[in-house]
């Protein structure tokens, strides 16, 4: 017996995408947070294009744009005069931008969406302990109601820096601190520099930064989330060996941020209206495995680095939303028996990535030494993350088209269907749970081919027990007489340019948006041989 499918620790933004996106899933999940009441700061507050085609499917895109505000850019000024200047364009293939959204604001909005699918966050409860073992695991709690256990199939640490899930599990967290502290805050500057871009001003000697100043937009009139380096007086001495993230120690006050203004800031300012402050300290480290049995980490219990770029939070809830549909895929017993593997396999490298990079960011800039800034861009944007080496990808022996498999599914646009009067994007076909299946016909097609398509449609749906979307993407010339698929016209081409598609191209897209199959034209067994690394083989009577 247990007492909830999937127990997770901490209900910060990545604790709380991997919770919507299980319960979206149909799987029962308690989420618990060792704070009474949620934290009123703005410690993450960028949100990369990547992360809001997760949350478009969600379902929480919405609200997340109307509580933003766009990321314009970066101005950089080095002794006082213009330096460099970064426009946050991307290009048209990309459907989202950059956005600035306080953290309480992104997790009141997971909140909500929680509670509108009837699943309310536990707070004021504390792990103390858990044990597992082949069939679950049992963790010990603290609460207001005092010490009970939960017995639970799987767990998921989202519990932060100092997680005691990662503690618990015995995993190694190598890595070291940066000397200098920060100070942050977030207050009100009453300069003229241009609405939603970011300012980074240096003072440099000799060629070497010895006094930095980073002022990122919030949503508000000139409101901005300052962070510069920490007066004597507000330095933290602690034997803390992970030395990273807010201070529980004494507050910069408004004198502390105005005094780096008078240093630093482009042009005379004056801050105001301070809503929060603290003293931030920067560790870098990852740990040794993102799982172990049926116990996972993710987001900063996993790996934390410098903020540069805004990479911490939206790397986490990738780890949260790749960790969760192949965790419903587990509980539901239908993954194969390698499927949770690939969670270490494929979210580590990515973590060890962004630790690398940020950290090499933080002392030489964003970009620094690179020629290509529309690919500095994507990056940055986390829209280069590829799994191609991962277990649970394939690309067929008959060759494959670009995308290959492992990459970022591209949306298209000008799509139409019948009874729809408006073009629309494939990015709203992939909003489902389950993998969806895109099969392109040109107009070359005929009987005998739509014939086969559904032939091999139903083979591999009966591999996923039904798991499966498909769609028949349509030339704007192909003729299809009568077909059991959804069929979707390619009006302008798009698709078929994006996806490089050609008559009897196939891709399957996973539930996180990559491609976890590539092939023009398909092989049926190859395809089938793929979704056997996802799906356990059907149980027959």
């Amino acid at each position: 017996m247990v007492d909830t499918e999937v127990l997770i620790v901490g209900a910060g933004p990545v604790g709380s995408a991997a919770a919507v996106e299980l319960v979206r899933r149909g799987v029962r999940c308690r989420i618990v947070d060792a704070l009474a009441s949620p934290p009123r700061y703005a410690k993450a507050v960028g949100i990369q294009p990547r992360t809001l085609e997760l949350f478009e499917a969600m379902g929480v895109l919405r609200e997340i744009l109307d509580a933003s505000i766009q990321l314009r850019g970066q101005i950089v000024y080095v002794n006082g005069v213009e330096a460099d200047r970064l426009e946050l364009s991307l290009p048209p293939d990309v459907p989202f931008g950059f956005i600035g959204i306080p953290q309480y604001e992104t997790e009141r909005i997971l909140w909500q969406r929680l509670a509108s699918m009837g699943t309310r966050i536990e707070r004021g409860v504390t792990l103390t302990g858990f044990t597992q073992d082949d069939d679950g695991v049992e963790a010990t709690f603290r609460g207001p109601d005092g010490e009970h256990t939960v017995q639970t199939r799987y767990l998921v640490g989202c519990d932060g820096a100092h997680s005691t899930v990662r503690k618990t599990l015995g995993l190694s967290f190598e890595g070291a601190a940066f000397t200098e502290q920060y100070m942050l805050g977030d207050v009100e500057l009453d300069w003229s520099q241009p609405p939603g871009y970011s300012v980074r001003a240096m003072h440099r000697t000799d060629g070497v930064t010895d006094d930095v100043l980073v002022c990122i937009p919030l949503p508000g009139h000139r409101r901005y989330r300052v962070s510069m380096r920490v007066p004597p007086e507000l330095e933290i001495a602690d034997g803390d060996k992970v030395a990273h993230g807010i201070s529980s120690g004494p507050a910069p006050e408004l004198s502390h941020i105005q005094a780096v203004l008078d240093r630093l800031a482009p042009e005379p300012s004056t801050a105001s209206r301070m809503r929060w402050s603290s003293v931030f300290r920067i560790s870098h480290r990852i740990v040794d495995s993102y799982s172990r049995g049926r116990v996972f980490v993710a987001g900063d219990a996993a790996h934390i680095h410098p903020p540069t770029g805004a990479q911490g939070m939206n790397t986490g809830i990738q780890d949260a939303h790749n960790l969760a549909w192949k965790l419903a895929l587990a509980v539901a017993g239908v993954a194969a028996p390698d499927l949770l593997a690939s969670y270490d396999a494929e979210r580590r490298p990515v973590g060890e990535e962004v630790v690398g990079r940020t950290v090499r960011h933080a002392r030489e800039g964003i970009g620094a030494g690179e020629t290509d800034p529309v690919q500095v861009l994507r990056r940055e944007a986390q829209l280069l993350i590829d799994y191609r080496d991962s277990p649970v990808v394939a690309e067929s022996a008959a060759g494959a088209p670009a995308p290959s498999a492992g990459s970022r599914a591209p949306d298209a646009t000008g799509l139409t269907r019948a009874a729809v009067t408006d073009p629309f994007r494939l990015f709203t076909l992939l909003t489902g749970p389950d993998h969806t299946v895109l099969a392109y016909v040109d107009g070359t097609c005929d009987a005998t081919a739509i014939d086969t398509v559904e032939a091999w449609v139903a083979r591999i749906r009966a591999v996923t027990g039904g798991r499966l979307d498909t769609y028949l993407i349509a030339a704007p010339d192909a003729l299809i007489a009568q077909t059991t698929l959804p069929i979707i016209r390619d009006r302008d081409g798009d698709f078929a340019r994006r996806y490089h598609a050609g008559p009897g191209a196939v891709y399957v897209v996973r539930p996180d948006g990559y491609l976890g199959y590539a092939a023009c034209p398909v092989s049926s067994d190859d395809v089938t041989h793929h979704l056997e690394t996802i799906f356990a083989p059907l149980r027959t009577a």
